[in-house]
């Protein structure tokens, strides 16, 4: 089959180069996000797709699309190519059906939750966050309806409470490239298996921002490192010491019954330095902080940090930005 691939960030390479390394199917073009603004010049910087294409000259002569919309130039464009089918891996737009009708044998995605289960934008972050046991991938028809289609091809993920979404993310790939294959070859022979979803088990990942990245210390060390891990890299997670922004970006759940210092502290109170970090009281347990990063400043192990900020023991971390 001819193959139009759509994707955007590193992960969606991995499962495009099994496609590629098997040469069972043709890859007749990608669709990618357009080139971005970044840093203070505003450069603008191609799609991971689009440069990991541009920097490997064996995969110079696949047509790289980048459009800002899916409108009628884009179709022409993709009608070009002539593509069978429709694979795609976090390109980041919905496909209407005027798009889907260009592929004879349709479209499929990769989707990293368990379908129904996290349907949407963010379903990894989603899954660290209810601190579920388990997920996984799906591959799945493109429907019109957004992550509703046949499942073709599913499997489980078991998640330890050490995940960070970048970490799941890079597992969900390399999952999906290893079932991508037999799915295709199946559509081509016509003798795919499709199981429907139950409606009635579905629920939808959350839309996050950059201010979702606060941490409320009232809430429990379990769900404040889950919340650290399933926001990196992205959007983050941070609090305000004395009004300054502190970024977190590692921390573990406290584990010592025998201290019990921080048990009549207030929630958010640095409470002392121990070998696995920096001890924050919660809500509920004490939280250990590896390592951080003041907002504009690099990033530091906690050892570090400390040296370069002798009060920080008494402090206390709170939600509240300037001066207090």
């Amino acid at each position: 089959m001819k193959i139009l691939y759509a994707g955007s960030p590193d992960i969606s390479i991995i499962p495009l180069l099994q496609i590629l390394k098997e040469a069972n199917h043709e890859v007749v073009g990608l669709l990618t996000n357009p080139p971005s603004a970044q840093g203070r010049s505003k450069k603008l910087i191609l799609s991971p797709l689009a440069q990991f294409v541009l920097d490997h000259a064996e995969y110079a002569h696949i047509p790289v699309l980048a459009p800002e919309r899916l409108d009628e130039a884009c179709r022409q464009a993709v009608l070009a190519l002539k593509p069978d089918l429709l694979v795609c891996f976090a390109y980041g737009k919905i496909f209407g059906p005027k798009f889907l009708s260009l592929f004879p044998k349709g479209g499929i995605n990769i989707h990293p939750s368990l379908l129904p289960k996290y349907r949407g934008c963010a379903p990894v972050p989603e899954a660290i966050l209810n601190r579920d046991s388990q997920t996984g991938v799906s591959i799945q028809e493109i429907a019109l309806e957004m992550d509703c289609g046949d499942i073709l091809a599913q499997e489980t993920i078991d998640l330890d409470g050490t995940e960070t979404s970048e970490s799941l993310l890079a597992d969900a790939a390399h999952i999906s490239a290893k079932l991508i294959s037999p799915v295709l070859d199946a559509i081509e022979n016509d003798s795919i298996k499709k199981q429907k979803q139950k409606a009635s088990s579905a629920c939808y990942s959350s839309l996050f921002c950059k201010a979702d990245g606060l941490i409320d210390w009232n809430c429990s060390a379990l769900d404040i490192d889950a919340k650290i891990r399933a926001f990196t890299p992205w959007p983050g997670s941070f609090t305000y010491v004395e009004g300054k922004m502190l970024k977190i970006l590692k921390a573990s759940v406290f584990s010592d019954s025998n201290t019990a210092e921080g048990e009549t502290k207030k929630a958010g109170s640095v409470l002392a330095r121990d070998k696995t970090g920096i001890l924050i009281q919660t809500g509920e347990g004490i939280l250990a902080v590896e390592q951080l990063q003041w907002h504009t400043k690099k990033a530091m192990y906690w050892k570090d940090f400390l040296n370069g900020t002798k009060d920080f023991i008494g402090a206390v971390c709170s939600t509240i930005e300037g001066k207090v």
